[in-house]
């Protein structure tokens, strides 16, 4: 399994020959020095590694095809030190898939008064020289994420952090593969999409495999497998149930669903509560333990939000709080205390949950199978947000809404459910109505790791349209937005 800390970033830095060797030799110290000293930023989750600096156009071209070829590689992060002529970077950068991030920054943090001279401006005039490298970027329309201020500051190394983070993200969509067990649930719309458009612009492959084969990797489970399973059951959450049959036959279908997610290489899957023949039970707890270790799900068939969990996820390993498959359920219609209620079946991750999980048996009311052990639990309170990502027909769309995730304001006794209850951004009637008037799913990813501007980062490095409703957001502005998008969309 691939993680954060398997991936670097190459620091490519520009001069050029102009100011003398001695010139040359401070800028590599100092280089080199400000990649170490990122690595070990508590706000830096990868590896930072000075690659070059760059002082022709063949120095340029070389090190990004290199970084292309180069699987540890997430992303480049280009800095001028002096004055880097742009154009010697023209066909290097016209080459760069891997994602880039232009750091404006400057190795001093001060002017000194007594020292600045001549020599000290050629030096470091990282003012001028990013200027330059970044009229090449607007000039050649190419993606970047752009970063302001000095390296060492702990803002700064945040956001260039959390844009790592997204980048990450895109190297882990870029080789997702995700499992249907099955097919979507009958007539649903927003649960379709084009699974070889998401392949082309997400790199996201989708496979089928029957039902009838994840029953036959079931009937191959050992007992001694499933009772090594409740084991771990038993370290990771509470049992609140006496009803050890359904449990362990939750823990086949894990152990039978894990084997051919670890045979086909995939990091997330879909079933179907209308596709389970041959099973006894819909998978509940067996989903959960799954997505507790990082993996992706969606119920009905929903391959897309089952990407999106696994790569939310991936972005957010190491990071506070937590990342679940969601789905709103019903409001609390209050006047002035609107709040939404998410839950699930059984699907909801227990990464988001306040304290440790219970374990319980209680009829589904839904797929004509047998009651199926789940985990149930509050959320956590804390701020997120949730995203969507939907397809619009000839392109993808990602809508992420601002949220404050509150302690439950009902103890729901009989509701045997894994449980969250929030407050959307500006509010939840204007926020529903953005939600629904901008195509959002009934499923989502509720994430209190990862931020919006990292999934609008992963949204620009991947190329598809990015909509975000904040506190800020009106309705009317929004259906502007949406018109404009509709527009540019079309155009490129």
């Amino acid at each position: 399994m691939v993680m954060l800390k398997d991936y670097e970033f190459w620091f490519v830095v520009g001069s050029q020959f102009l100011y003398g060797p001695e010139v040359l030799e401070t800028v590599e110290a100092r280089a080199k020095e400000m990649a170490e000293k990122l690595s070990a930023a508590e706000q830096i989750p990868c590896k930072v590694v000075y690659k070059v600096t760059v002082k022709t156009e063949s120095e340029c071209t070389r090190v990004m095809k290199e970084a292309n070829a180069d699987d540890r590689c997430a992303g480049v992060i280009t800095w001028c030190h002096t004055f880097s002529p742009s154009k010697m970077w023209i066909h290097g950068l016209g080459l760069l898939q891997k994602p880039w991030c232009h750091f404006a920054t400057q190795y001093n943090r001060h002017i000194p008064n007594e020292e600045i001279d001549m020599d000290f401006m050629n030096l470091n005039q990282a003012a001028h020289g990013d200027r330059e490298h970044g009229f090449i970027g607007a000039r050649m329309r190419l993606a970047r994420k752009i970063v302001v201020g000095y390296w060492e500051d702990a803002l700064v190394q945040k956001e260039l952090g959390d844009w790592m983070r997204a980048a990450v993200g895109a190297a882990f969509s870029k080789d997702l593969r995700l499992i249907r067990f099955g097919d979507n649930m009958r007539d649903v719309a927003v649960t379709e999409g084009d699974k070889v458009e998401s392949e082309i612009k997400l790199g996201w492959q989708v496979d089928y495999w029957p039902v009838g084969h994840l029953v036959e990797v079931m009937d191959a489970v050992t007992e001694t497998e499933i009772d090594e399973k409740l084991a771990e059951y038993r370290d990771r959450y509470d049992f609140a149930t006496d009803d050890l049959d359904s449990v362990r036959y939750q823990a086949k279908e894990e152990l039978a669903i894990r084997k051919i997610m670890e045979r086909e290489g995939a990091r997330g899957f879909i079933n179907s509560f209308q596709d389970l023949y041959g099973m006894r039970q819909l998978p509940g707890l067996a989903s959960q333990n799954i997505l507790a270790d990082g993996m992706g799900y969606g119920a009905e068939g929903d391959w897309k939000v089952s990407g999106m969990t696994a790569i939310v996820k991936a972005m957010g390993e190491g990071l506070k709080g937590g990342s679940a498959f969601m789905e709103d359920y019903t409001y609390d219609l209050e006047p002035g205390k609107e709040v939404s209620l998410g839950a699930h079946m059984l699907e909801v991750c227990p990464s988001v949950a306040e304290e440790k999980p219970r374990i319980e048996v209680h009829p589904l009311g839904i797929g004509g199978k047998e009651p199926p052990a789940r985990l149930v639990f509050e959320g956590a309170a804390g701020k997120g947000c949730v995203v969507s990502l939907i397809d619009m027909g000839g392109r993808m769309r990602m809508i992420v809404q601002d949220i404050e995730c509150i302690k439950p304001t009902l103890p729901m006794p009989n509701l045997p459910v894994a449980r969250v209850m929030w407050k959307p951004a500006p509010d939840l009637l204007t926020g529903v109505k953005c939600w629904i008037l901008a195509g959002g799913a009934h499923h989502s990813v509720l994430t209190t790791q990862v931020t919006a501007q990292m999934m609008e980062d992963w949204c620009e490095i991947m190329g598809i349209e990015f909509v975000h409703i904040t506190a800020d957001t009106t309705f009317e502005r929004l259906k502007q937005e949406l018109f404009w998008n509709e527009l540019a969309w079309k155009l490129k």
